[in-house]
């Protein structure tokens, strides 16, 4: 009784539907390494090329999959994903930009 008590708690707070997804997983995960990445690699100025392209990928696909999403696990770890990548992005243009003196 115990049991299918907390399965259903944690269900419910997750909003899973038992079935499996695994195109919004993917997209999940992707967003949280490209938004961690983009985030870390912000700290050092040298690297705003790799912070600023990787925070704009995290961005937008952090979007689609917030745009295809069905359960409010994966949009939360979605938001996280794509609030890092947006930290990364504007920092990473504050340092030199998506091309950086590469162009001009």
């Amino acid at each position: 009784m115990a049991h299918a008590m907390r399965s259903n708690a944690v269900s419910s707070l997750l909003s899973t539907d038992g079935k499996p997804h695994p195109l919004q997983d993917t997209l999940l995960v992707v967003t949280l390494v490209l938004g961690a990445t983009a985030a870390i690699s912000s700290i050092f100025t040298g690297l705003h090329l790799l912070s600023s392209w990787t925070g704009l990928i995290g961005v937008l696909t952090g979007g689609y999959g917030q745009f295809i999403s069905e359960t409010t696990r994966a949009r939360f770890g979605l938001i996280l994903g794509m609030g890092a990548a947006a930290v990364g992005l504007l920092i990473g243009m504050a340092h030199g930009g998506l091309f950086g003196g590469l162009i001009g």
